[in-house]
């Protein structure tokens, strides 16, 4: 093995122009999800990644049309006995506006300095990139040594509607003993990560009800509930003084962080400091008894994303609203579920909401939260592969975001995802001028040989 090691990474040192251009290829298609104008595109990429995988003599590759965007797969069963490795990832992107504010063509990509600039250079085609070619150099230097099968959706930036329903008719294709998920990063250039764990979301909408239409303020002020003001209150009611959610029953299957885990938060360079920097706020708020990092991660969360009533205008307009409104989102931690948040915040409303108005309360969106054992093989395998590159122990983070596939593979498929990823923080991706760090990707390359090549361990 040591010798087929040493071959595979000389080929990707020898072939990294080579590489470089079939990533420009790939980054020139525009596959934007949410746009129909795109549609052809989306077909381009997704024609393009099974192309990919016939290159790499996968087999049964084969294009599945869905209710919107297609997914890819491929698959290699080819070493009996050796572990199978679920790869996923998404060939969609963002739309690019606002145009004007790139330095270059989107879809043009273009290098300065270490950088390559792209929509999508870094979310998620170079992550795909780096797998596809980690698994050529291997296939090209004594064979691919563990078992493949290709995920790659077409809707991740548009909330992979379909994704969870294919999953769950698909469970005999897709069963492995594990998946491998790109679509993260690394908290610097010389910081390895791997995501452990990922937050999940409860979307909800209140809405209070006053009189059928605006009033008169001066008529009937003082005698008719304010639809705005009720709203306001029972907002202002949902933490307490310490910072906690006041649902009942919130916290009631929040997974504590053990020692272990604190230790490695602590180890990740982003202190009060950096927090304050990064947001331009006078000071930092959050449930006491918590680091940042704990709290943007392994801590629960309830915001208010938008409010809206009454007269909104310029001037003035003296009434009464009849309805206020507030778009809710909860952050969930493992083992909560976007249900019962809904269910503890109806608890909530029936409790406090006064007579003097009615309320509604919309389920507008959910993702379970995800996480995955740390002391799991692969991910241990993945964490020597960061290692043996970057020459650190890799970093172990929890996501304060969601990444949909990941809760529905360990749900649907039961199995765990190493999540991990080459991308860095100030990539800007979703933004104009996205970028991939051009070094770091190569050695992201590596990485993943050495982490195929450390799982046949697991045999």
């Amino acid at each position: 093995m040591a010798s087929q090691r040493e071959a595979a990474i000389q080929y990707v040192r020898k072939n990294r122009e080579k590489f470089l251009t079939s990533l420009k290829e790939f980054l020139q298609i525009p596959s934007v999800s949410n746009d129909p104008l795109h549609s052809s595109d989306i077909r381009q990429a997704a024609n393009w990644m099974a192309a990919q995988l016939h290159s790499l003599r996968m087999q049964r590759v084969q294009i599945y049309p869905t209710m919107r965007h297609p997914i890819v797969y491929g698959e290699y069963l080819g070493v009996p006995g050796a572990p199978t490795v679920l790869l996923y990832g998404h060939y969609d992107v963002q739309p690019a506006e606002p145009l004007d504010q790139w330095k270059t063509s989107p879809f043009d990509p273009t290098i300065r300095g270490e950088n390559l600039y792209a929509r999508g250079v870094s979310d998620m085609k170079g992550q795909i990139l780096a797998l596809l070619k980690a698994v050529e150099a291997l296939s090209k230097n004594g064979g691919i040594p563990v078992n493949l099968k290709w995920l790659i959706e077409g809707e991740e930036e548009i909330g992979s509607m379909n994704l969870g329903a294919f999953i769950a008719n698909h469970k005999d294709l897709l069963a492995c003993d594990f998946a491998f998920n790109p679509d993260a990063g690394m908290l610097g250039e010389d910081k390895p990560t791997i995501t452990y764990a990922l937050r999940g979301l409860a979307y909800l909408e209140l809405r209070v009800y006053g009189p059928p239409t605006e009033l008169h303020s001066g008529v009937f002020g003082g005698v008719v509930h304010n639809p705005a003001i009720v709203l306001a209150e029972l907002i202002a009611g949902m933490h307490d003084s310490q910072g906690r959610v006041t649902l009942p029953g919130f916290y009631d299957k929040v997974r504590e962080l053990t020692p272990e885990e604190r230790a490695e938060l602590a180890r990740i360079p982003s202190d009060e400091k950096y927090y304050l920097e990064k947001t331009g706020v006078p000071a930092l708020y959050g449930e006491q008894g918590f680091t940042p990092n704990e709290l943007t991660g392994a801590r629960p969360t309830l915001d208010v994303n938008g409010m809206i009533s009454g007269f909104t205008g310029s001037g003035t307009k003296t009434i009464i609203p009849a309805w206020a409104m507030a778009k809710i989102s909860c952050r969930l931690v493992p083992d909560q579920r976007p249900h019962d948040v809904y269910e503890q915040m109806k608890r909530y409303l029936e409790e406090k909401a006064p007579k003097t108005v009615r309320w509604e309360l919309v389920e507008m969106h959910g993702g379970n939260p995800s996480i995955s054992e740390r002391n799991h093989p692969a991910v241990q395998a993945f964490a020597q592969a960061l290692e043996t590159v970057w020459g650190v122990r890799p970093y172990f983070k929890r996501e304060g975001g969601s990444i949909p596939v990941v809760s529905l593979v360990q749900d649907l498929l039961g199995v765990e995802s190493v999540i991990g990823g080459f991308g860095l923080p100030d990539d800007n991706f979703h933004g104009p001028n996205e970028k991939l760090h051009l070094p770091t990707w190569y050695k992201g390359i590596e990485a993943l040989v050495h982490f195929f090549l450390n799982l046949t361990e697991l045999r």
